[in-house]
């Protein structure tokens, strides 16, 4: 199941440093964004292989994951909040405010087979 991590920050009087490393197993290999998504919803996938790890640069968005046996929504406000998705982990990105930039790091590169675009029932 998903789980949400805080970043290494360093705060200064000249402002804050966050580091992301070390956050998926197998490294990163493939980086994106999202933005301009005020509005709309994103994701709304699950992977066979891949893990992910979300952070919202800018801005705000709510995080919807299900792996088929629980549920569960997280709020990304924070440069500093990091969503690890596991490839169980359906999930669907919404709730953008006007200037979200939500980065992606993933530990694989595009692959179209790994996408599992069939939901598990929702608990709600």
């Amino acid at each position: 199941m998903a789980s949400l991590i805080e970043l290494q920050t360093f705060s200064s009087e000249v402002g804050n440093l966050t580091i992301i490393e070390k956050v998926l197993k197998n490294g990163i290999k493939r980086i994106f964004y999202i933005y301009n998504a005020f509005n709309q919803v994103r994701g709304g996938h699950r992977h066979k292989l891949t893990y992910n790890a979300l952070t919202c640069v800018s801005g705000s968005c709510k995080v919807y994951v299900n792996n088929g046996k629980k549920e569960e929504e997280y709020i990304l406000d924070s440069p500093d909040k990091c969503l690890l998705v596991e490839p169980e982990d359906w999930h669907t990105m919404y709730d953008f405010t006007e200037n979200t930039v939500l980065l992606v790091l993933s530990d694989r590169n595009y692959e179209k087979e790994d996408y599992i675009y069939e939901r598990y029932a929702d608990r709600k």
